[in-house]
């Protein structure tokens, strides 16, 4: 059980640290340009819709995982 839960935690901060890796690196550069005024908005809607995605994947991933360990650990 124990073991699970660190096997859990230590995929939870690889999550978070890849996450941090391509919000920086993919979504940071991203810029719309001839749209005048709206420019910086509509690029700040774009990397929001994205991150947001992102966090609801990584959400879908630890939520998986952790039914698999609870019923794994259920079971035994």
């Amino acid at each position: 059980m124990i073991r699970a839960i660190f096997v859990f935690i230590i995929t939870m901060w690889v999550l978070l640290i890849i996450g941090g890796g391509i919000v920086v690196t993919f979504l940071g550069p991203i810029s719309i340009t001839g749209y005048g005024d709206l420019n910086q908005i509509i690029s700040s809607v774009i990397k929001a819709i994205i991150a947001i995605i992102l966090v609801i994947i990584w959400i879908v991933i630890l939520t998986k995982m952790k039914n698999l360990i609870f019923h794994k650990e259920i079971k035994s």
